[in-house]
């Protein structure tokens, strides 16, 4: 992999590394008090916002109040429903590819430096280029069903896992690497029981980015073809003037952000908490 995407992986990774810490402090360390705090703020933020929207009286198409996003996204939850199942059923499928081509690509380039001259100049591309703009042909090519979002999410999602999984990789104490080839271990040996278990840390970190790269470009390839998907309900409600509608979407996408970050965060504290 190229130095300046090298570079990138580890600022992004660490960034969210500190988040994961924060985190865990916060599940370890937090009083019953300060919970109660937390939950204060964001009453008495959602409910001045909903008295500062209803003092100016605000237009509901401008933006409404958190009242009528709940009531709307509660009222019209039975029509978004389907294509909240769409869009998971791109993300989960995308993802999954994208995700198992990086890791692997990003064992190969280690442990083949070769590899990795030809491989990383599509990768810098892949990473550069904003998948939605490819969108477009892959329905000309694919039509308007499932592969063309899920080549996207794919494309988005799997060059995040491998510049941080190969970062990973790379994150090995020579000392055991030379300790275990003098005890006569395999290099297929030195990797499943010393590069893989300490590259775990930021594997996790790129499947996380991966899947949140992954959630955006599936959002953003409903808006841009398909009859169907969390992102035609977006252009639909705001083509509408159906403003809590578009708003209580967006409420749902931010709901599965946060559930991907939890998610790993729990599988990492499960599985690689040892790094702490």
């Amino acid at each position: 992999m190229t130095d300046t995407a090298t570079r990138d992986s580890e600022v992004v990774g660490g960034r969210v590394g500190k988040g994961l810490q924060s985190l865990s402090s916060f599940s370890s360390g937090q009083t019953k008090l300060e919970i109660l705090a937390i939950i204060a703020t964001a009453v008495v933020v959602i409910g001045g916002m909903e008295l500062a929207l209803l003092w100016f009286e605000v237009p509901q198409y401008v933006l409404p109040r958190p009242s009528e996003i709940v009531v709307a996204l509660v009222g019209d939850f039975h029509l978004i429903l389907p294509h909240l199942g769409h869009t998971l059923v791109v993300l989960f499928s995308g993802f999954a590819i994208g995700a198992g081509i990086g890791i692997v690509l990003a064992a190969v380039i280690t442990q083949f430096p070769f590899a990795e001259k030809i491989i990383a100049p599509y990768i810098l591309i892949l990473v550069t280029t904003p998948m939605l703009a490819l969108v477009p042909l892959l329905i000309l090519r694919f039509g308007f069903g499932y592969e063309p979002r899920i080549i996207a999410v794919a494309l988005a999602s799997g060059p995040m896992v491998m510049i941080n999984s190969a970062t990973g990789f790379r994150r090995v104490d020579a000392n055991k690497i030379a300790l275990a080839r003098s005890y006569g271990a395999s290099t297929l040996q030195i990797f499943w029981k010393i590069r893989a278990p300490m590259a775990l840390p930021m594997i996790l970190v790129g499947l996380m980015i991966g899947a949140i790269f992954g959630l955006l470009t599936a959002v953003g390839a409903g808006m841009v073809g398909g009859g169907f998907g969390l992102g035609n309900r977006l252009t639909t409600y705001s083509s509408m003037i159906q403003m809590p509608q578009f708003f209580g979407v967006v409420l749902i996408l931010s709901i599965l952000g946060i559930l991907i970050y939890v998610t790993f965060y729990l599988i990492g504290k499960k599985w690689a908490s040892w790094e702490a």
